[in-house]
C-alpha cells in the first residue's frame, strides 16, 4: 500500500510515461487485457468441469444456479472474445 504522497508522484510519472509514448502503454494494455481474458476463459473451463461434482454434492439448486452464472459467463465470453483473446 502506497502513501498519499507516492500514490500521488506515481500517478505523475505514469501520467508522464503515457504521454511521452503512448506506444508503451498502448502494447501494455493489450498485454494485460489478453492475460485477463486467457485467465477468465481458464476459470471457466474449470468451473464448467466441476460442475456435475458441484451437484453431486451440493444439490439441485446449487448446480442449477452454478449452471445459470456459467451461462451467462460463457455468453459474456462469446461476445467479448476478439477483445479479451
Amino acid at each position: 500500500m502506497l502513501s498519499k504522497e507516492d500514490q500521488r508522484r506515481f500517478e505523475q510519472i505514469t501520467r508522464y510515461l503515457r504521454e511521452s509514448d503512448p506506444a508503451f502503454f498502448a502494447r501494455l494494455d493489450q498485454r494485460a487485457r489478453a492475460n485477463r481474458g486467457r485467465y477468465l476463459v481458464l476459470l471457466t473451463i474449470v468451473l464448467w468441469a466441476s460442475l456435475p461434482a458441484m451437484t453431486v454434492l451440493a444439490g439441485r439448486v446449487a448446480g442449477a444456479i452454478c449452471a445459470v452464472v456459467l451461462l451467462a459467463n460463457s455468453a459474456l465470453l462469446w461476445r467479448y472474445r476478439r477483445r479479451w483473446l
